[in-house]
């Protein structure tokens, strides 16, 4: 592997000299900033997740906040009332809660903000031992360059990508954890070249250490990494292997040594975070569309009155000398004026104390999401956390949940469960097992105390020594792995390659076979009371197209024996014809598939001298052979792999987390899919698919062949379409699927990767189209099916699935997942979901709610989702409402003021209106108004179908608001105007002035508004009944106080309505009035709501109708276990998250190779010593 390379090697626009900072500020490497400013392009090692700095900070949070269109909208309507000749209303009107809004908008944003700043200022200011002026110093990460040397120690995180240079290992082998990256806890090996290892272990060598290393440009593969590092004139290969990504964690490896390839930035981690994107609401655009809309119509009102006024003045007002006001204005300058006058007077259409309400209402919304203790993860002291406030009535219309799998399905945690042996299976709970008490494995004193079994009858099997098949059954569990294996005082810690195996090991361990130490060709194990040791003659390898893992072993009385463990479909084709309990196995293997355990298949075969000898010769020949050598070696195995003697099967349970199968269940039924993007083998993914019961026996699965073959078939008929007529080719496209049944999609990320390249390259002309119809032919089929399992795919194959159902379905996705290699989709998708309490932060701090368990996604979606979207969508229907009902009075009151813009109420009503009285009630429903409660919220999922198809807040809806303002203002400016137009008082008077009218239409509409939202609130509490009655005694309150006659002697330009309000209400006929315009406005709103609710109910109002039934009902009982007797299932439930390339490391010897007698070291051949 490190033999120098002959020829050059490609052009590599990346180029790292070490222990020379000053090379990479040479002028090849700047580029071009700004004009004629130029930097470095080698990033430093500081990150920056934060958006503002102090000087930004204002001018670029007030861009954001004015690029939504009613700040702008606000802040034009203020221009226009500081000039005197057309300012109805004072400026101040618009001015303070514009103010107010941008700044608690700012102030949010600022508090956000500062968050980042802080974890940015952590991570950057961790500390690393860095080679400088010839000797290791302490620096800040921040302060790392590329071509820096650093030196890592255990338990470290790593603070770049980094080539490994050596280690205190042997054969500078080092161990990482992954966690950050992909949420995975076992170990991963890295090792350093053997060239860097042997010549760079002291601190002088590492100083005069000058390679430079060529390699590719920074980028986001995390699965591939390719360079060359030239060196005395020599250049050697650089792989994946040979590097160490930054946010891994150095473990079992006391120190280690590492060069700088990318920094910060440009680190694969970083890479793979993907941009930041600004998440808006579906609510937010339609909002801001009816914005404009409420614009056009307002400019076409305004422009009417207008040339109503221009009419007017010329036909009366130019007339009349009682009407002249000093000014020598014609009619159409007149016009123009009362145009600017009106936009005004009805910019209340769109209040902004409407903005002020919804960041109220989101935030309030985001503390129910902080403060439920039903979201609470007791056992990691980890509460449910809304990381943003702007996105929660959004979780109410998810119609597509992306997932990770390990760490947010599973607990990456495996159990060995059952077993077969001989055709018996254990594992299986009988009566007599000891009232349900795991089995005492104290009579073996390695036994790992953590490991659980419930069957005492293969305990006493093994004990009594009598059945030969299963001692060695747990024999062969001992010997054929690739574990590792440490004394840590006085017990015994594995470190596996995959948590399948150590569960396998430590299962054989406690049943009295205990895996003691391994060289490079023995392996110790503990056979019940007798130590023995095996000569390893070779290790075939795992991979994912063989299947299994073979070892031949030597024992001590000579006889060579061949162990192999894999998958049911490939052991049963090499069994030997004598193998007996092939249908018993076969049985049993079904029902372990129909229980989702994950299975493997144990068996032997004894190999003659003469035998071996001549395959070991093959072997060699094998393995030495310079042209495809894997499948040279593949060949050579098969030929010892047969006439195999089948011992039985294990079944392995990969823990789910608490509630997935039930949380998957209760969210298909409220009709979101669910896909799963995961990195892992595809059997192992379909494995969990069955176990969280995303898949089911009675789905019909379709693979990547099956998949381009109707694909394929759909661009054939696309393309022989032109030849048919155009009324046909706008019809809606055939579904993939047309049979009944259910239909699941399992697909890789290499098939993804060849699908996107499609089997030719089309013309330049044609590549979009080509591009984008595939998308939306694969994307077509894939929402046919009930489930998506996407395995094997990248960080970023995972974003650009969400990409494309985003783009091409339209529909509003939530992705969730636990690991760095998750934070790219989890930005992508319109909500981004972290599962906290992990090692791993990177995904919550990226996401905008972050919860412990995969199981509180229902409760967030079906409980809290669905009451922000219906409490928001009620909140704005009955605001722009009670807007257009305030406002429209002005315009039926012009067509008797000369339409001069005139306001129908006193200024204090119009500024006071939307502040004190009609604001509390509303944003009391928006906060707390439920049409049901949690839990049968929970119990019925139907409920939330009209979140998704956005069925409580569209433009029809908008509509409806707006002529059920028309029709209010109608009746309370008609119904006073009426009984004002021939009256008389009790004194003999008539009170049809213009200030009484305003007094009681202004009353009129303040009851009527109150009352209507009373009539639209599903959840009354004290607080909504107290908000009613308080606002509308406030008005009264405020009203006598502004109309008493003091406060009009201290500010008698201010305060003009003195004694109106006394006057008008002591009339009772007046009060007749407003009782009889409160009356005509609400009854039909109160015929249209019983006659919706009985002949016409939704879901929500039947639910409503028997609520104290369902409530007194008990909880629904626990569906059946996923297996019953008497179904049977033929799947292969194999499943084995091992990855091929630990054999190599074992039999080669590197990991336990004698160090160089250079350094002094001792001899170490018989186990290899692990420290941690």
């Amino acid at each position: 592997e490190e033999a120098s390379l002959s020829a050059e090697p490609r052009y590599r626009h990346w180029k790292v000299k070490a222990n020379d900072r000053a090379y990479h500020h040479l002028p090849e490497f700047q580029r071009k900033v700004f004009l004629c400013i130029k930097k470095s392009k080698y990033s430093g090692n500081a990150i920056k997740t934060y958006k503002y700095n102090v000087l930004t900070f204002l001018p670029l949070n007030l861009f954001e906040q004015f690029k939504r269109a009613a700040n702008l909208y606000f802040l034009g309507l203020l221009i226009l009332q500081v000039i005197p000749q057309i300012s109805t209303l004072p400026w101040y009107t618009t001015l303070v809660p514009l103010v107010l809004v941008l700044s608690i908008t700012a102030m949010k944003d600022l508090v956000d903000d500062l968050a980042r700043h802080r974890m940015d200022k952590e991570i950057n200011n961790r500390k690393c031992e860095v080679l400088l002026d010839g000797r290791f110093q302490e620096s800040k990460w921040r302060h790392i360059q590329v071509g820096d040397v650093v030196r890592l120690k255990k338990n470290d995180f790593i603070p770049a990508d980094i080539l490994l240079l050596s280690s205190s290992n042997p054969n500078s082998l080092c161990y990482v954890e992954t966690a950050e990256l992909d949420g995975e806890t076992n170990l991963k090996f890295k090792m350093g070249l053997r060239v860097t290892d042997e010549r760079l272990q002291e601190e002088s060598q590492l100083a005069r250490f000058d390679a430079l290393i060529e390699c590719e440009e920074p980028n986001n593969r995390l699965d591939k990494f390719t360079g060359t590092m030239l060196w005395r004139r020599e250049r050697y290969p650089l792989d994946l292997d040979n590097m160490l990504l930054r946010g891994c964690k150095i473990r079992n490896t006391d120190f280690c040594h590492g060069l700088v390839i990318f920094a910060g930035a440009d680190t694969k981690i970083m890479r793979n975070g993907g941009k930041t994107r600004f998440k808006r609401t579906k609510i937010d655009e339609l909002m801001n569309y009816m914005v404009y809309t409420i614009f056009v119509l307002l400019i076409l009102v305004a422009a009417g009155l207008a040339i109503g006024h221009t009419f007017w003045y010329e036909e009366i007002g130019s007339k009349a000398w009682y009407l002249y006001d000093g000014k020598d204005e014609d009619a159409s300058y007149r016009g123009f004026l009362s145009f600017w006058g009106y936009i005004i007077v009805l910019n209340t259409m769109v209040p902004i104390s409407l903005y002020v309400s919804v960041e109220v209402i989101r935030l309030g919304q985001s503390k129910f999401i902080n403060w439920d203790l039903q979201m609470y993860f007791p056992e990691k002291d980890t509460p449910a956390k809304a990381r943003t406030t702007t996105l929660n009535e959004q979780l109410g219309q998810i119609e597509y949940i992306f997932s990770d799998k390990t760490g947010t399905l599973t607990q990456n945690i495996m159990a060995f469960k059952k077993c077969t042996i001989s055709g018996q299976t254990y594992g299986v709970f009988t009566f007599r097992d000891s009232q349900h008490r795991p089995v005492d494995f104290s009579w073996n004193r390695y036994a790992d105390r953590k490991f659980q079994f419930m069957d005492h009858s293969l305990v006493a099997l093994i004990r009594s020594r009598k059945d030969k098949d299963a001692l060695e059954f747990f024999k062969l569990l001992s010997l054929c792995h690739t574990v590792m294996v440490e004394q840590k005082e006085d017990d015994l810690v594995y470190q596996a390659a995959s948590p399948d195996e150590g569960a396998l090991v430590t299962a054989a361990r406690n049943f009295g076979y205990v895996f003691l130490s391994r060289t490079q060709d023995t392996i110790t194990i503990r056979e019940m009371d007798q130590e023995t040791t095996y000569e390893m003659l070779a290790l075939l390898d795992f991979n994912s197209d063989r299947k299994r893992m073979s070892i031949i072993l030597r024992a001590p009385d000579g006889r060579i024996r061949l162990y192999c463990k894999g998958a049911d479909t490939v052991i049963y084709e090499r069994l030997s014809p004598n193998s007996r309990h092939k249908q018993s196995t076969q049985d049993a293997l079904d029902r372990f598939a129909n229980e989702t355990l994950r299975t493997l298949c144990l068996c032997y075969r004894d190999v003659s001298r003469d035998e071996y000898d001549a395959w070991a010769r093959k072997h060699k020949d094998a393995s030495v052979t310079m042209t495809d050598r894997e499948a040279a070696l593949d060949r050579v195995y098969e030929q010892i792999e047969n006439n195999l003697m089948l011992l039985g099967a294990t079944a392995i349970e990969d823990k789910l987390q608490d509630g997935v199968p039930e949380t998957i269940a209760k969210l298909a039924k409220a009709d979101i899919k669910i896909w799963v993007l995961t990195g892992d083998k595809k059997e192992t993914a379909e494995n969990i698919g069955f176990s969280c019961e995303l898949l089911t026996d009675d789905m019909q699965i379709h693979y990547g062949e099956d998949i381009n073959e109707k694909l394929t078939v759909r661009q054939a008929n696309r393309r022989n379409e032109p030849l048919s007529s155009g009324r046909n080719r706008k019809k809606a496209p055939e579904p993939f699927f047309p049979q009944p049944g259910k239909n699941a999609l399992i697909i890789t990320g290499g098939w993804l990767v060849s699908f996107a390249q499609g089997p030719r390259r089309p013309r330049c002309g044609e590549m979009l189209q080509v591009g984008r119809r595939a998308g939306i032919d694969f994307v077509d089929m894939a929402c046919e099916c009930e489930a998506v399992i996407c395995c094997r795919v990248t960080p970023k194959q995972k974003a650009n699935v969400v990409s494309l159902v985003k783009k091409y379905k339209k529909a509003v996705t939530l992705s969730i997942g636990d690991g760095a290699n998750d934070v790219n989709m989890i930005k992508t998708a319109d909500i981004g979901v972290g599962i906290s309490g992990q090692e791993g932060m990177q995904a919550v701090m990226s996401s905008d709610y972050a919860f412990a368990q995969f199981r509180y996604l229902q409760r967030l979606l079906l409980v809290h989702g669905r009451w922000s979207y219906i409490r928001m969508c009620k909140f704005l229907r009955y605001f722009f409402y009670k807007n257009f009902a305030f406002t429209l009075v002005h315009f039926w009151y012009s067509f008797f003021s000369g339409y001069s813009s005139q306001v129908a109420y006193e200024d204090w009503f119009i500024t006071i209106y939307n502040v004190l009285y009609s604001s509390l009630p509303v944003l009391l429903v928006g906060l707390l108004d439920q049409d049901v409660n949690d839990k049968l919220s929970l119990k019925f999922p139907k409920l939330y179908l009209p979140g998704q198809q956005g069925l409580l807040f569209n433009y029809k809806n908008f509509f409806i608001s707006l002529f059920h303002g028309i029709f209010t203002s109608l009746i309370i400016f008609f119904i006073p105007y009426g009984a004002f137009l021939q009256t008389m008082g009790q004194d003999g008077e008539a009170p049809s002035d213009y200030q009484s009218f305003a007094v009681v239409t202004a009353s009129s509409l303040v009851i009527t508004v109150n009352l209507q939202i009373s009539l639209d609130t599903s959840y009354w509490t004290f607080v909504n009944c107290f908000a009613v009655l308080g606002s509308i005694a406030i008005y009264f309150g405020i009203m006598f106080d502004i109309h008493s006659a003091g406060i009009h002697v201290i500010f008698p330009s201010i305060f003009t309505f003195t004694g109106a309000a006394s006057n008008a209400l002591r009339q009772p006929y007046l009060w007749l009035t407003i009782i009889l315009t409160v009356g005509i406005s609400l009854l039909p709103v109160i015929c249209i709501q019983f006659l919706h609710k009985t002949i016409w109910p939704s879901v929500g109002d039947k639910v409503q109708r028997h609520r104290k039934k369902y409530e007194m009902e008990e909880e629904e009982k626990k569906k059946p276990p996923a297996f019953q007797r008497g179904q049977r299932s033929r799947r292969s439930a194999y499943a084995f998250s091992h990855s091929r390339g630990y054999a190599d490391l074992i039999s080669s010897g590197r990991s336990i190779r004698r160090r160089p007698a250079a350094r002094g070291e001792q001899k170490e051949t018989e186990t290899l010593h692990w420290n941690q």
